[in-house]
């Protein structure tokens, strides 16, 4: 007897066993069926917006930032570029690469513009942002570095802070006869330099050595591998010593007054007194000289908080790098500054011409038989003698007493000229006041203007305008051109009190300031707080 089904009529065929119901395998195919519909969506999507928009394609914007970024850091790396000064150069100037950016796609625009089909463009925005907070960094590190540079310490302080006890050592002086006119080499990376010349043919060596250790033995390592070294070769003299973190050294060097005296050092101060054959100095610290013949050359290292100070030097002055203050007098040669000085310039009685450079000031003068100071905020000449040239910005001017031809360029600051003679003006101002004073019995021909401003003057010259204002005639009998103009400022041509008489011009004498003991701290007059340094 066979069996049957259940629920199967007799003489039917029954039906194929059915699987086991799998719940994975029916999971498996609905993702399946989903991914090909998503699939589908995004074909179609794709194909609408390509239709809509023209496809992508790349931006030469982010290629070419990386491979320049790329460049530089290799450059940096290499040696081949100051990584400080990279810095800094970038932190002033990074809106250029906004603007080279916008140029680029403006063109990649102008491209796609001309294709039969639109095109959309890949974005680089993320890593234009990220260049352009790295500048704003770099900007406020260029705007707030120097009022840091004030208050940090060397590796030497923090050695005296934290570091192992101090021991004091004053090795035997070293000494040798050298000949006329050599050429003296000082190379001390660690402590103060104090050099004096004497009439006889001699070079002594005085050296105070210091070491930061536990243990005396330490310390007697420490004073042997810093210990200086006189070496004499003919005419070629050096000075070495092999300072460290854990030492210093301090030398008082005294040479011929007919040698020639070269000087690196590191850290510290350098001060040097009566040198008949000039000085050479590359410098961290407060640098001090006084009567010394010859040329003077001075290399900062250090970077906007040190101090020079030089009188009674006959010969050019030469400064190279960026300086808190400068203080000169009684200069028988030429000035010639290049860097940023973010403190305060008190020039006097230099009697060749004179050249200030910073990134801010440009200013060139003939001769000073007076003074002249510069600071964050104002720039004032009196008693120049010959042409005067002037670029600056940010600062009020104040000229006086000058003889000679001047030009003036400013802006967001007001320019004051007093002539002591007959000569030609060219002074320009943005954003500020213009006042010239002329001699009472001045010979000139005057031609002004004003962009909303007001017109005053002394002399019976014509004023124009309303807005826009203007002033011109002749002085006199006419004569040197005296050409002015500003916008956002008033112009002001005054009658000096007394006529012009050729009288010479002279400063009182600056008082002689002995220089300050190593590490004393720079006080400013009036016991003041010292300001904020600006560049200038």
């Amino acid at each position: 007897m066979s069996s049957m089904p259940p629920n199967v009529p007799p003489g039917s065929v029954p039906p194929p066993p059915y699987p086991p119901y799998d719940p994975r395998t029916d999971w498996r195919a609905y993702r399946q069926q989903q991914k090909a519909a998503w699939r589908a969506q995004r074909d179609a999507w794709k194909a609408n917006r390509i239709g809509m928009y023209g496809p992508r394609v790349p931006s030469i914007v982010g290629p070419v930032v990386l491979v320049t970024i790329g460049a530089v850091w290799l450059l940096i790396q290499s040696g081949h570029i100051s990584g400080e000064k990279f810095w800094a150069w970038y932190g002033h100037w990074w809106p250029i690469l906004l603007i080279a950016a916008g140029i680029a796609m403006l063109g990649e625009w102008a491209l796609d513009m001309r294709r039969s089909a639109p095109v959309r463009r890949r974005s680089h925005i993320g890593l234009i942002l990220l260049l352009v907070f790295i500048g704003l960094i770099a900007s406020s590190h260029n705007h707030f570095a120097p009022w840091m540079h004030n208050w940090q310490f060397n590796d030497d302080d923090f050695s005296r802070m934290f570091s192992e006890p101090e021991h004091d050592y004053d090795m035997p002086a070293l000494s040798a006869p050298i000949p006329a006119n050599s050429l003296v080499e000082i190379d001390n990376p660690r402590g103060d330099v104090k050099i004096a010349a004497s009439d006889g043919a001699t070079v002594t060596v005085d050296a105070h050595e210091e070491a930061f250790a536990n243990q005396d033995s330490d310390a007697k390592n420490i004073f042997s591998a810093e210990a200086p070294h006189l070496n004499v070769n003919g005419s070629a003299v050096s000075i070495v010593s092999n300072g460290n973190s854990n030492g210093r050294v301090n030398l008082t060097v005294t040479v011929p007054r007919t040698a020639r005296v070269t000087v690196n050092s590191t850290l510290e101060d350098v001060t040097a007194t009566g040198l008949g054959a000039g000085i050479d100095v590359t410098a961290r610290g407060d640098i001090h000289l006084s009567s010394i013949t010859g040329p003077v050359v001075v290399h900062f290292t250090n970077g906007k908080h040190d101090d020079f100070f030089a009188q009674d030097v006959q010969g050019d002055v030469t400064l190279d790098g960026d300086v808190n203050d400068v203080t000169l007098s009684g200069i028988k040669g030429g000035v010639k500054q290049n860097g940023d000085i973010p403190g305060d310039v008190h020039l006097q009685n230099v009697t060749g011409p004179i050249h200030l450079h910073t990134s801010v000031t440009d200013l060139q003068l003939a001769t000073l038989e007076g003074d002249l100071t510069l600071d964050n905020d104002d720039l004032r000449v009196t008693g120049s003698k010959g042409p005067v040239h002037l670029t600056t910005h940010s600062k009020d001017v104040d000229l006086s007493q000058i003889a000679g031809d001047t030009s003036v360029v400013n802006r967001d600051g007001s320019i004051s000229i007093e002539l002591d003679g007959n000569y030609a003006v060219d002074a320009r101002n943005s954003k500020g006041d213009v006042d010239i004073t002329l001699p009472a019995n001045a010979q000139a021909t005057v031609d002004g203007s004003t962009h909303n401003g007001d017109i005053v003057t002394d002399f019976g010259l014509s004023v124009s305008g309303d807005t826009n204002k203007s002033v011109s005639g002749r002085i006199g009998a006419g004569g040197s051109k005296i050409s002015l103009s500003t916008s956002n400022g008033d112009l002001r041509i005054k009658r000096g009190s007394a006529a012009f008489t050729k009288s010479s011009v002279t400063a009182e004498p600056m008082t002689p300031v002995t220089p300050a003991a190593p590490g004393t701290r720079h006080l400013k007059a009036d016991g003041a707080l010292p300001k904020q340094p600006v560049t200038q």
